[in-house]
Parts: C-alpha cells; sequence; structure tokens
C-alpha cells in the first residue's frame, strides 16, 4: 500500500454533530451527582456481603470446630 487513505468520521461535518448545551442546563442536570451509580455499586457491595455471611454461618459455623 504506497497510496496513503484518509479516513473521515462523521464528527468532522457539523451536520452529524449535536449541538452544544447551555452551562445552566448541563450544570442542572448533574447538580444531584451519579445517584444511579452509587445505588447500583451499593446494592452489589450488599449482595456479597449477604453472600459471605450466608456462607460463614451456613457452610463453615454448622461443621463446628475445627481441631
Amino acid at each position: 500500500m504506497t497510496e496513503e487513505e484518509f479516513h473521515y468520521t462523521s464528527a468532522s461535518k457539523a451536520e452529524s454533530v449535536a449541538p452544544g448545551t447551555a452551562r445552566a442546563a448541563a450544570n442542572e442536570a448533574l447538580k444531584d451527582g451519579p445517584r444511579g451509580a452509587l445505588i447500583i455499586a451499593a446494592s452489589a457491595v450488599g449482595l456479597l456481603l449477604l453472600g459471605w455471611l450466608f456462607f460463614y454461618f451456613v457452610l463453615f459455623m454448622s461443621r463446628g470446630h475445627v481441631g
């Protein structure tokens, strides 16, 4: 391939790019923070803790003292 190819993205055309948002509208949308991501992360950690407690009390403690 001796010939150089130029690739154009859709972002190089003005009609393909969404118009910018106003700063006030962006601040209004982001004022509460990432609430959904925090809820999902807290749910995952809670389920992990419940699973660990289940394994500890049901499987390990039921077998009794080792030694």
